[in-house]
Formats: structure tokens, C-alpha cells, sequence
């Protein structure tokens, strides 16, 4: 993604993408936990669950905001696999695994979201700013627990 988005057009992609990347991260959350296995399934199966009904808000929420603000959003799984800095489950993963992938997904995320929402402010949309910082702390605090998992 581009770190100097500098017009509306820019942050409908930026906002796409991120619309994708939730969609990813939905599937995968869902193959997550219909398959963590050994010692921590209750504990994670319960996360990933609370995360991919978290990941399916996002959703929505973003692109309503691409309505509302003239922008069309990604609607399909052609598209959001186009649009993803995110890869999907690859099958056969480990609990540890699992969370490990969250982290590095999470990571991407959050990196990607600070730069969108810098960019919503300097084009004055301090809604879509705010709607991101929302997403933004959210994702934080999740990854910081994910970290807190693994350590």
C-alpha cells in the first residue's frame, strides 16, 4: 500500500483494502477455530470466535463508510484476495502457529491502518480517521493478548 495517499480515490483503495484484509482474516479465523486442536482449544477456540465476529463488524462498518463517502466497496472473494496484504489459513497449523500468523497479520494490519488514518485527516475526514483509530485500538489490544499467549 502506498504510505502517501493524496486523494479520495487513494483512501477508497486504502479503505478496499482494508475491507479485505478483514474479510481474509475472517475466513481464516473461522478455519482457526473449527480446527485448533491440543491443550489450549476451549481458550482459543472461544478468541477465535470473539475475533472473527469482531473481524465481520469491521467489515461492515468500513464499507459502509466507503458508501458514504462516494467509494465502492470490494463485495467479492476475487477481489478481496486481490486486494489483501494477507495470505490465507494454509491448513495444518498448530495452535501455536495460529496465534503466531494472528500476531504477523495483526501486525500488517495496524501498520496499514496508521497510515489510512493519517491520510483520512490530511484529506479533513476525521469520521473515517475516527472509525480506523477505533479498528486501530481494537487490533492493538488483541495482538497484545495474542504476544502475551505465545510468550
Amino acid at each position: 500500500m502506498s504510505t502517501q495517499i493524496k486523494s479520495h480515490t487513494e483512501l477508497h483503495t486504502a479503505l478496499n483494502r482494508q475491507t479485505a484484509n478483514w474479510t481474509l482474516l475472517g475466513v481464516k479465523l473461522h478455519h482457526y477455530h473449527w480446527y485448533v486442536s491440543g491443550p489450549q482449544f476451549f481458550t482459543l477456540h472461544a478468541k477465535f470466535e470473539e475475533l472473527y465476529t469482531e473481524a465481520a463488524t469491521y467489515v461492515d462498518d468500513l464499507a459502509e463508510r466507503l458508501l458514504a463517502i462516494g467509494g465502492q466497496p470490494a463485495s467479492t472473494m476475487t477481489q478481496y484476495l486481490a486486494l489483501s496484504d494477507l495470505k490465507e489459513a494454509s491448513g495444518g497449523e498448530t495452535a501455536q502457529e495460529m496465534v503466531a500468523q494472528l500476531v504477523k497479520d495483526f501486525a500488517v494490519v495496524t501498520g496499514e491502518l496508521k497510515s489510512t488514518i493519517s491520510a483520512a485527516e490530511e484529506l479533513g475526514d476525521q469520521p473515517t480517521a475516527d472509525l480506523l483509530t477505533g479498528i486501530r485500538t481494537s487490533v492493538e489490544k488483541s495482538a497484545w493478548m495474542l504476544n502475551a499467549f505465545l510468550a
